[in-house]
């Protein structure tokens, strides 16, 4: 392959799986995070890859570190996963969350743009932006209705790069993600949490497992295979925006139900409905239909919320 790409965020769940797969393609892989020098890179260590990246550090938010950090690495392609990834933690940060996503966006395309650099460019979009799809699937042709800070920055910054692509002419391409999870995932994030705890009280633990509200439904994958699709995304003869999704909707309580069950648990006995967890404008229904992507790109998902749980749940055993 002999080719080089930039991986911002390279230190998050996707950055780390991306970095591995295209390893694996023959890439030469350089990763950004805003100080690389103290940045842990946990999840490169459990990929065991660390030894085989380029690290630098890059603030996405300033356009004179985004400018000097591609100016040095020149990239064949550009994948930007950096910024704050958290809908619930966006009311409590809005204004860092529209400055790490949506301007540094515009900083990646503005370099770009004033280097002529002639990369293909993938943006992490998110099913987000979509808001509440109403018990329907979405495709590339659904109305964008964000109902969060977070996913207000990140329709911000998806119409930003088909502005580009458009105006200029770039290979620059969107990838609106749905649900996707792994180990990796941050211990925030309510599969973590639910796994964990069930995993837990499996081996003795008396505490509950607090959540919001079990109702809302979610379209889950496993975070491996949606790498497979970004890059995908760039091999293609041109660019376009891709919805990458499972197709699958289920319940968070039936997420729940089913893995407390994978450890012979009722969920009803360790689960309490906490208000405090409920977000202030929550999406009832989020699923995803990936159709074009299997069509022009060949990609989908084989492993579903079932699938998920299970190798969530066999990973807890290898952690402890």
């Amino acid at each position: 392959m002999n080719k080089k790409v930039l991986i911002t965020g390279i230190g998050g769940q996707d950055g780390a799986y991306l970095a591995a797969f295209l390893l694996k393609k023959g890439y030469t892989v350089y990763g950004t995070s805003r100080d690389a020098e103290v940045s842990g890179f946990s999840s490169l260590g459990k990929l065991g890859i660390t030894d085989q990246l380029n690290l630098l550090s890059m603030a996405p938010h300033d356009f004179k570190s985004t400018l000097t950090a591609i100016s040095k690495v020149l990239p064949d392609e550009i994948y930007h996963l950096a910024g704050q990834t958290s809908v619930g933690l966006s009311f409590e940060q809005p204004s860092e969350t529209i400055e790490s996503i949506t301007i540094g966006t515009l900083n990646i395309l503005e370099s770009m743009r004033f280097l002529k650099l002639p990369a293909r460019f993938y943006h992490a979009s998110s099913s987000e932006c979509f808001g509440d799809t109403y018990g329907l699937p979405a495709d590339e042709f659904t109305a964008f209705k964000p109902v969060s800070p977070y996913a207000i920055a990140k329709s911000s910054a998806h119409w930003l790069v088909k502005n580009y692509r458009e105006a200029y002419n770039m290979f620059a391409a969107n990838g609106i993600l749905f649900n996707h999870e792994s180990a990796l995932r941050p211990a925030r994030f309510v599969t973590q949490k639910v796994i964990r705890s069930a995993y837990e009280i499996s081996k003795g633990s008396k505490n509950k497992l607090n959540l919001g509200d079990l109702s809302i439904v979610r379209d889950w994958g496993w975070a491996p295979e949606y790498v497979d699709a970004m890059w995908r995304i760039l091999q293609a003869d041109k660019a376009e925006d891709f919805v990458i999704a499972t197709g699958e909707a289920n319940s968070l309580q039936e997420f729940v139900a089913r893995s407390f069950a994978h450890y012979g648990l009722n969920w009803k006995d360790h689960v309490i409905q906490n208000t405090q967890f409920i977000r202030p404008n929550e999406i009832p229904w989020s699923q995803g239909n990936a159709s074009k992507a299997l069509e022009k790109l060949g990609w989908q998902a084989t492993k579903k919320m079932g699938d998920v749980i299970q190798i969530l749940a066999e990973s807890q055993g290898q952690q402890s």
